[in-house]
Parts: structure tokens; C-alpha cells; sequence
């Protein structure tokens, strides 16, 4: 969980971190001892694609841990200073070889304890052959009514892929 998280030292000065309540109402936050430096255990902004393919939908097997094994959109965490959809375009070409064009947002998912904000795209594909490729042991299409429900890795998988199926899609 993310508040599991434990940070020790300063990431400026090197002393040590404590935990103190710097606002009524807010969580405790890490504070140097030495410095006073604030360190914000800040959440981690993850993109996603659900890519259109042959009246189809592009899953992936996951080859790493969390969930090895279980299915999930394509997608990943977004590197500081790249956009948002830049970073759904570029995940999904790595882990699949499609080259993709984000055609509308279908949500933001956070969870309680979390530290992903996943930010779900609808994509249509341009070019490319479907293939498993970066972190990804199987690529697969499925339509609505072959979602491997019970198979899926992480909840936003689940919430996106409900979303985009009561839009009609």
C-alpha cells in the first residue's frame, strides 16, 4: 500500500525524516529534522489506451510483477514533464507495436491508499502489428462480451473497461 511507503532521510540535506501534522485535517506529512524540507509522498500519473482494433479491443498479459500473468490495458506511468497523452501513445507502441491516436478521454481512476492515478484513453490504431512486446508476454483482441473479467489485473482495468462498455462502444 502506499502509505507503506517509508523515506528515512532528506532527499536535500540528509537528516531525518519525521512524520508531523502540518495542517488540521490534512495527513501527516515527512519532515526533515534538520532542514525543514517537506517531502509529499506524491501520487504516480499513469496513462492508458483502450485501442479500437477490427471492432476489437487490444489486452495484454503482463510478464512482470504486480499481477504477472493477468490482463491489462496498454499503458504506463507517464514521465515527468511528458503529457499525459503523449505517454498513452508512447506505452502503447512500446508494449504492443501499434501506433495509436487518442480520440477522447474515458476517465481518471484513484483508489483509497493508491498511489496510481490512471488516466484511461479510447485510441484507434494507425499502423503497426499487434505483437507482446515490452513487459507484455501475450497481446490479445477481445470483443465486449470475451473480457476476461476474472483475469484482469488491477481495478482501473476493470472500472475503464465497464466505462467504455456503458458508453455504447
Amino acid at each position: 500500500m502506499y502509505q507503506d511507503v517509508i523515506f528515512r532521510f532528506c532527499p536535500v540535506c540528509g537528516g531525518d525524516l519525521g512524520h508531523l501534522t502540518l495542517k488540521e485535517k490534512e495527513p501527516q506529512r515527512l519532515v526533515c529534522s534538520r532542514c525543514d524540507f517537506v517531502f509529499y509522498l506524491d501520487p504516480k500519473v499513469v496513462a492508458c489506451s483502450i485501442v479500437e482494433m477490427d471492432g476489437r479491443i487490444v489486452l495484454l498479459k503482463r510478464d512482470i510483477e504486480p499481477q504477472r500473468g493477468k490482463w491489462v490495458l496498454p499503458g504506463g506511468y507517464v514521465d515527468r514533464g511528458e503529457e499525459v497523452t503523449a505517454a498513452a501513445i508512447r506505452e502503447t507502441e512500446e508494449e504492443c507495436g501499434l501506433l495509436t491516436h487518442i480520440n477522447k478521454l474515458l476517465g481518471v481512476y484513484s483508489y483509497p491508499g493508491q498511489m496510481a492515478v490512471v488516466v484511461v484513453y479510447i485510441a484507434e490504431c494507425l499502423s503497426g502489428n499487434l505483437v507482446a512486446a515490452d513487459e507484455s508476454q501475450e497481446a490479445g483482441l477481445y470483443c465486449k462480451k470475451d473480457v476476461p473479467w476474472e483475469q484482469l489485473a488491477f481495478r482501473s482495468t476493470a472500472d475503464a473497461l465497464r466505462d467504455y462498455i456503458k458508453q455504447g462502444k
